[in-house]
């Protein structure tokens, strides 16, 4: 049975191959700017690449920060992808003085000086015991700027550039990854595939 999956437009991601990888996994995505649809749909994703400032702006000017906050403050099914993992901060350092979601405390930072930004590649996932989601494995990463540590409450996974960083977030029905499970070949499938059997049982 096919699942409905709002995917939220922020304007700062590459929609096609995040619709294609949910039709994958057994969803019927759509795109939706509705706050009804964002808070009521059985799951919903929030995508993004580029910069957390435009993707705010977008979200303010559909009037959707804070049913989007409620929703994964709730525990609602939700999957954030990327910058959409980041959006769930307080903040972050690309953007400075530009307040995000604040789903969870904590601050995105950039990697060092030292490394090549973006990072583009495949990074090594290694999730903590207790995650529902993740399982070890291989994603591909496209990102300048991470989380440096699991927020308290939540259940997580790590991989390396430099130094370690947050790779995914579980709490939950809400997975929010820094890597895009749609660009990740099989593993990211069935990744997004038992994210979608989670919606499809309503949460539980």
């Amino acid at each position: 049975m096919s699942v409905d999956v709002v995917v939220v437009p922020t304007g700062t991601a590459n929609l096609a191959s995040v619709l294609a990888g949910l039709r994958r996994a057994g969803a019927i995505p759509r795109l939706s700017e509705l706050a009804q649809d964002v808070a009521e749909a059985p799951g919903l994703v929030l995508p993004g690449v580029g910069a957390l400032e435009a993707a705010m702006q977008r979200l303010i000017e559909l009037d959707l920060v804070s049913v989007l906050r409620q929703r994964f403050l709730d525990g609602k099914p939700s999957l954030a992808v990327c910058l959409g993992l980041q959006l769930l901060a307080e903040e972050s350092e690309e953007s400075p003085g530009i307040p995000a979601l604040k789903v969870f405390p904590g601050k995105v930072a950039r990697f060092s000086d030292s490394l090549r930004v973006p990072q583009m590649g495949w990074n090594q996932v290694s999730p903590a015991p207790g995650c529902r989601f993740l399982r070890p494995g291989w994603a591909y990463f496209a990102n300048s700027y991470r989380l440096e540590s699991v927020p308290e409450g939540w259940a997580g996974a790590t991989t390396t550039y430099g130094d370690d960083f947050v790779a995914a977030l579980e709490r939950g029905s809400v997975l929010a990854c820094q890597f895009h499970p749609e660009l990740s070949g099989a593993w990211g499938r069935e990744l997004l595939s038992r994210w979608v059997d989670g919606v499809r049982q309503g949460g539980q």
